[in-house]
């Protein structure tokens, strides 16, 4: 989502200075690439890049081929083939052992469902949102209709997608990628043509609420920032909690326990860190915070100190189920070793982001598999046949 969150940011600059504009998007790969579908880079006509479609190698042709998308103001789509041994015919060394479909689209402004508008909305309503990617591999020299398809969470469907059937179609695959939280690739035969749609999965960023505004919440800020999550910093004294020793925090708030969930918006992507060193405090928060339906609660301190206040809750005669402890992380952070505040500020980020994607945080080298998760291209994809059709895709 950062990513996403930096192109629509360039592409707003990009259009106060009237400069033209293309989208790439990573829309599927086969075996090994640096970039998995999903992957966008914005380009303007003066060369300006903002986000990735490769870790550097791929970005110099695209930029040539996204100038004459703009030119044209027709989308391509583009493959690169590294497991050719010959890499020298793309003019680099990929060091990868993949084919890489990369559909590049002129941004028109004027059009309200151009691929930017659609991503800016999923961004703004803070919702799960899916985006649908149309592509043809066998028409290659044909039209490309693009990003066509938004279906966000309480909103209606938009983009223009025909015919009527394909629409219907896209839909309800859209739905149930929104049900599974799962991207996948189809195909749809289209009368004579192939058809494919890549169908994405968007969740909102993370938010970070910290509890506490000591000097070491200032680094894990920070490295929350960088990462494009959004980060909220709440403590009970006023000169700790201070916009300017936290520029980077979205909000910073005054507030006592009682106060706190009155003043920020709580969802499935909420993350809580106990980090006041005030035990009371931890003590007050704790007992909200392990009721809600939040994938994380992050408590800083030693095992010790976090049995004690769960034993204190007991006495109180509170029950909480497995699944709710489950939740409860402390002392918080992988161990990596840390002992400096960017030290403990990375384990921290680590084991968040480790938690919200469901892996160990282990090292790679023990991966028994391949880093990244293959299925939408590996499994194969029926092929769903649609009734006879005009050719207003063709």
């Amino acid at each position: 989502m950062k990513e996403i969150q930096d192109i629509v940011r360039a592409y707003g600059a990009a259009c106060q200075l009237k400069k033209r504009t293309a989208l790439a998007t990573v829309v599927q790969v086969e075996g090994s690439a640096y970039r998995r579908p999903g992957a966008r880079m914005l380009v303007t006509e003066d060369g300006e890049l903002t986000g990735a479609i490769s870790g550097g190698c791929l970005e110099g042709d695209a930029l040539r081929k996204a100038r004459l998308v703009m030119a044209q103001q027709k989308a391509i789509l583009v493959t690169y083939d590294t497991t050719d041994d010959d890499d020298s015919r793309l003019g680099v060394g990929l060091g990868c052992n993949g084919i890489i479909q990369i559909l590049i689209e002129p941004i028109v402004a004027e059009n309200p469902d151009n691929p930017i508008a659609l991503l800016s909305t999923v961004l703004s309503q803070r919702q799960q949102g899916v985006v649908v990617t149309l592509f043809s591999l066998q028409n290659r020299m044909g039209v490309q209709p693009g990003t066509c398809l938004l279906l966000p969470e309480k909103a209606e469907v938009r983009g223009k997608v025909q015919p009527e059937a394909l629409r219907d179609l896209l839909a309800s695959e859209a739905v149930q990628v929104l049900k599974n939280q799962r991207s996948v690739i189809r195909n749809y035969q289209l009368k004579d043509k192939v058809i494919s749609a890549f169908v994405e999965y968007l969740r909102p960023p993370v938010s970070v609420v910290v509890l506490g505004g000591g000097n070491d919440v200032q680094p894990l800020v920070q490295m929350a920032r960088i990462l494009g999550w959004l980060v909220t910093v709440i403590d009970g004294r006023t000169n700790y909690a201070v916009k300017s020793r936290f520029p980077l925090a979205d909000q910073v708030l005054v507030a006592k326990p009682p106060q706190v969930l009155d003043l920020i918006a709580v969802d499935g992507q909420t993350v809580f860190l106990l980090m006041t060193h005030n035990y009371n405090y931890d003590l007050a928060m704790l007992r909200q915070l392990i009721p809600l339906a939040v994938p994380y609660v992050g408590v800083l301190g030693p095992k010790k100190k976090l049995n004690q206040m769960l034993a204190e809750l007991q006495d109180e005669g509170l029950v909480f189920t497995p699944e709710q402890m489950q939740k409860v992380y402390g002392p918080l952070g992988l161990d990596i070793g840390a002992e400096t505040p960017e030290e403990i500020a990375l384990s921290v980020v680590s084991e968040i982001k480790a938690v919200l994607s469901g892996k160990p945080g282990t090292s790679l080298r023990h991966k028994p598999d391949a880093i990244h998760d293959r299925t939408i291209i590996e499994t194969p994809t029926p092929v769903t046949s649609l009734q006879p059709v005009s050719d207003a895709l063709a």
